[in-house]
């Protein structure tokens, strides 16, 4: 198989990988726009095709303009919590100290790739250690910690999460990369733990399995900003029940909330305000811990993906919005655990239709 296997790269994968490459430099190159027009604002109907792409993607009717300004207000949130945290764990101070500390301080990297499991696996025995604190009891698969296979992890993100088996013969599995250990952040693994395992994506997907009242085809369903919207809540829901280990764990998840916060700005700059790519990288670098490479290979994806982007901190937004009306409108009757359990077990869906689910559940308990 070996021997057929290079006579069909040389025959068959070469060629045309020769023949995609010419394409992409004498056809479409020259067609391209410059690095200043990335924007789709820069194509007719491009204005129009945002405003759907961003509806699309967020499932709401906020203007980019109102994302825009969302996305703003919350880099300078996040700055304050730099400074405010990146004293007690850095001895820095200001946030663009910190920033360039989290970024390029060598002494925040992991050394050997066993340590990245390890503290991944803490994270997720805390994490189900402490569901009671806000979550019902439920009976669902279990969660496993895997390396992220050696001929993948080169180009592989972070981390990633797969489903569990409906017939429970294969549990939810938290991939983790450990790919050059040494150019990987010690402060962004809790973030991504709790983010892609419990009581972020398996909790949302083990969960939703079992809603034997659903169709088969709603429980397997994907709406980003329903389920990116419910992994980043947990990032900071996690921080409430006092799963971080420390101050500079924290640094991770105020350096998620930076980047998701950016998306927005970046996003909506490039395609409705007219923003250069290098605009964009500028103020991820300044806003954000993420690497060169990372800031780079994410505003290309912005780039190419108009929108999608937007439905990470829109959904986390809009859960906390409801959770906050919730409290408001129920005082003593409010419940963290039910709040969490109608929101998980409606299945996942519009962040309108979220809304209604909600008040429904705030009527309920009031005539409780």
């Amino acid at each position: 198989w070996r021997a057929s296997a290079a006579e069909l790269v040389e025959r068959r994968v070469r060629p045309a990988l020769g023949r995609w490459r010419t394409a992409l430099e004498e056809e479409l190159l020259p067609a391209a726009r410059p690095d200043e027009r990335v924007g789709v604002c820069h194509v007719p109907g491009g204005e129009a095709g945002y405003l759907a792409a961003a509806r699309q993607f967020t499932t709401t009717d906020l203007t980019p303009e109102q994302i825009h300004r969302i996305g703003l207000e919350g880099v300078e949130r996040v700055r304050e919590e730099f400074a405010e945290i990146g004293v007690r764990a850095l001895g820095a101070g200001g946030a663009d100290e910190v920033i360039a500390r989290l970024r390029g301080d060598l002494s925040l990297r992991y050394e050997r790739a066993e340590d990245i499991v390890a503290d991944v696996a803490e994270a997720l025995r805390r994490a189900e250690a402490a569901l009671p604190e806000a979550f019902l009891d439920y009976d669902i698969a279990p969660c496993e910690v895997r390396v992220v296979p050696e001929a993948a992890a080169k180009g592989s993100t972070l981390a990633y999460y797969t489903v569990p088996a409906l017939d429970g013969s294969r549990p939810g599995v938290h991939w983790v990369n450990t790919y050059e250990p040494q150019t990987r952040s010690r402060f962004e693994y809790e973030a991504l733990a709790f983010h892609e395992s419990v009581p972020g994506h398996h909790l949302q997907f083990a969960l939703g399995q079992r809603l034997e009242g659903l169709p088969l085809f709603r429980r397997f369903s994907y709406v980003t900003a329903f389920g990116e919207g419910w992994g980043l809540y947990t990032e900071r829901l996690a921080d409430e029940i006092g799963l971080y280990s420390g101050d500079l764990a924290r640094l991770g998840m105020v350096s998620f909330d930076a980047w998701r916060s950016c998306r927005l700005v970046v996003d909506t700059g490039m395609h409705v305000f007219g923003w250069s790519r290098e605009r964009a990288v500028a103020f991820m670098r300044d806003n954000t811990a993420l690497s060169e490479v990372n800031i780079a290979n994410e505003v290309d994806r912005y780039i190419a993906w108009p929108g999608q982007a937007l439905a990470y901190m829109v959904g986390r937004r809009h859960i906390g919005l409801l959770r906050e009306r919730a409290r408001a409108e129920l005082g003593s009757a409010f419940d963290l655990r039910h709040f969490h359990d109608r929101i998980l077990s409606s299945g996942s869906m519009p962040l309108e239709t979220m809304t209604g689910v909600v008040e429904d559940w705030i009527a309920e308990r009031r005539g409780a």
